[in-house]
């Protein structure tokens, strides 16, 4: 009976060794960066100036 467990013991332990093998490495990427043109430089000035309108005109 011993015997009988320790050979179950070794399967056990050689079938969980042996189970997972090598995994292939993963080459990750490095991330690419891709910057557009503005179409407009006064782009920065609409919102501004749409608020002060809103203002302007909700003090009338």
């Amino acid at each position: 009976m011993k015997k009988l467990a320790l050979a179950a013991l070794f399967i056990g332990v050689a079938s969980a060794a042996v189970a997972g093998g090598m995994a292939a490495p993963v080459m990750e990427m490095d991330p690419i960066v891709i910057e557009e043109a503005t179409s407009s430089s006064d782009a920065g000035l609409i919102i501004p100036l749409i608020l002060i309108a809103l203002i302007a005109a909700a003090m009338i």
